[in-house]
């Protein structure tokens, strides 16, 4: 038995899969379209894995349905999940679980919860179960709620173990608050600045596009930079480079390599910011009202370092692998392939 919990949904890349797939989550058809390789859950589903994907969110589970036959549903539309559409249906009633709230710590309490009476009935052999990072959004490591949080995270994965799974278990980025010492977000608007200094003809894409904007108001700490006259990008990267927050300015060519970003998916400049900074494109365009509390969020170069943990001992071969540099991605691999 394999189970994957990953914490909001995972990445590929040293750079966040979200950069793209925001940008698409509204057109989940168009984006499935755009993939350049099959996932590892249909490929374990092809091989006769009994395969579940249970994820907080409904907008990961449109892309991760490409080609898997099997069980997918989101804690955010269980209400909705039929067997024709995702291969399980009355799951209210069969999980014995409601339909949660998506911006709550039981969305991704249900995650778990699924995936243990899941295990339970016999309906999965091969989990991949991605949570929500609306608690980490909302409050720190250290406080009363997040610790409650956590304690009830364990004690479904205790409930997992004892069913005999092995459980591979990672992030797809850290958390930072993002605020001024008055506790005000500290937002750099990348756009309006450009606009000011150098006129029109500047588009910048913000990675984290989407609905839940209560999460971070679609505010974090790496945009791209579409610049309409090429002939300005040194002079713009130069001048980006040198303002108060901003902590990396890649063009193109250079951002590609050291990001690990498509070529032909990106803009002109990249552009990231300070641990306590965030960057967005104009104030119009961000609803930082929508905020539930202080701003935390992510995307940068201060977010990257993430745990990753296996439940069971590695063997030589992978305990080898640990002295390299593994990836979050490396979770599936690890926890298949290292543990026996």
């Amino acid at each position: 038995m394999s189970l994957f919990t990953i914490s909001d949904y995972s990445s590929i890349g040293r750079w966040p899969f979200y950069s793209l797939f925001n940008t698409y989550q509204f057109y989940p058809t168009v984006f499935r379209q755009t993939l350049r390789a099959e996932t590892l859950l249909a490929a374990a589903a092809n091989t006769g894995r009994k395969m579940a994907v249970v994820t907080a969110k409904e907008k990961l589970r449109d892309i991760l349905l490409f080609k898997l036959n099997g069980i997918a549903f989101s804690a955010e539309k269980v209400d909705q999940a039929t067997v024709e559409t995702h291969g399980i249906g009355n799951l209210e009633e069969t999980l014995g679980h409601k339909t949660p709230q998506i911006y709550s710590a039981d969305a991704s309490l249900f995650v778990l919860r699924a995936g243990v009476a899941l295990m339970k009935k016999g309906m999965a052999d091969f989990l991949y179960l991605s949570l929500t990072d609306c608690m980490q959004h909302t409050y720190a490591p250290d406080t009363e709620e997040s610790l409650a949080f956590y304690e009830a995270q364990d004690a479904e994965l205790g409930r997992m173990l004892e069913l005999g799974a092995i459980i591979g278990a990672t992030a797809d980025h850290g958390m930072n608050a993002k605020v001024k010492a008055d506790g005000s977000p500290n937002v750099l608007f990348i756009e309006t600045m450009l606009t000011e200094k150098f006129g029109e003809g500047f588009k910048v894409i913000c990675p984290i596009t989407d609905p839940y904007v209560k999460h971070h108001g679609a505010l974090g700490s790496y945009v791209v930079v579409h610049i309409e006259n090429t002939i300005k990008i040194q002079e713009v990267k130069n001048w980006l480079a040198v303002q108060p927050g901003v902590t990396e300015v890649y063009d193109k060519e250079t951002g590609c390599r050291v990001l690990e970003q498509p070529a032909d998916r990106t803009g002109d400049l990249f552009v990231l910011s300070a641990r306590d900074v965030v960057v967005g494109k104009t104030a119009a365009h961000h609803d930082l009202a929508a905020l539930d509390g202080t701003l935390r969020s992510h995307g940068g170069r201060y977010e990257e370092m993430v745990p990753l943990v296996v439940s069971h001992p590695l063997n030589k071969a992978y305990k080898m692998k640990t002295q390299g540099d593994p990836r979050n991605f490396d979770v599936f691999d690890f926890t298949v392939n290292g543990t026996h």
